[in-house]
């Protein structure tokens, strides 16, 4: 009766031992076969382009000093009007044409300055913006400023709060087809690793587009913009 059992009990560990194993190699397999299936390749591709600025924002900065207030806000809106209709002579329309409102400073009520040192008490500022989409425009008036120089306006340089700014808005026009190009050019590069590695290009596991950014071409021609995108993809690989 023991002996019985005992044979009983042997035969029900080697199946259940015997069980186990077939189980292990199938599920072994299975975890090698989606090993397999996992094998990726991420990549970047790149679209680049260079495109035209299509809005100017042009500031026309201008300074006057003087001891009288009355006679230096005459002086500001009689080189005012000079400007303007410089600009309008120029092909510029009212619409695109604005004006701040000169900022008067008394330098006597700077606690800090000394009055005998002073040449003159009040100091105005005023600046004229032109906004405009006819960029080549802007950039040939600019070079006709000397002509309100020879009117006696000192205009500001292109420094900071007076620098011209070149904007590129039409991003929307070309995003479709710089995103395509980025992922032509990302699957080409993963198709040469599949070949160099041996391996089969499978379907796109995971895509994700980089943001845009437009930059000047370079500092001498604001005017230009590089526009760019990176896009990063995973490919299956297989045998």
């Amino acid at each position: 009766m023991d002996k019985s059992k005992h044979g009983e009990a042997f035969i029900l560990g080697a199946a259940l031992f015997l069980g186990l194993a077939v189980l292990g190699y199938f599920v072994s397999n299975i975890a090698i076969s989606l090993k397999r299936f996992e094998r990726t390749v991420t990549v970047k591709g790149l679209s680049e382009r260079e495109m035209p600025a299509n809005i100017a924002i042009w500031p026309i900065k201008f300074n006057e000093a003087s001891n009288d207030l009355n006679d230096l806000f005459s002086t500001m809106e009689n080189k005012t009007s000079l400007i303007i209709n410089f600009l309008k002579a120029n092909g510029f329309n009212h619409d695109e044409i604005s004006m701040s409102a000169p900022a008067i400073l008394d330098r006597l009520a700077q606690g800090y300055v000394e009055p005998n040192k002073i040449k003159f008490r009040y100091y105005a500022t005023s600046t004229i913006t032109v906004f405009t989409a006819n960029v080549d425009m802007v950039r040939k008036t600019m070079k006709k400023l000397v002509e309100l120089g020879k009117k006696g306006i000192a205009i500001e340089g292109q420094g900071h709060g007076t620098k011209t700014e070149f904007l590129f808005t039409k991003l929307n026009e070309i995003k479709p087809q710089m995103i395509e190009e980025a992922t032509k050019n990302a699957r080409e590069v993963a198709e040469k690793f599949a070949k160099d590695s041996k391996s089969v290009l499978g379907k796109i596991k995971h895509a994700r587009q980089g943001q845009f950014s437009i930059v000047d071409r370079d500092s001498n021609t604001p005017y230009i913009k590089k526009v760019r995108v990176v896009s990063t993809v995973e490919y299956y690989l297989t045998d």
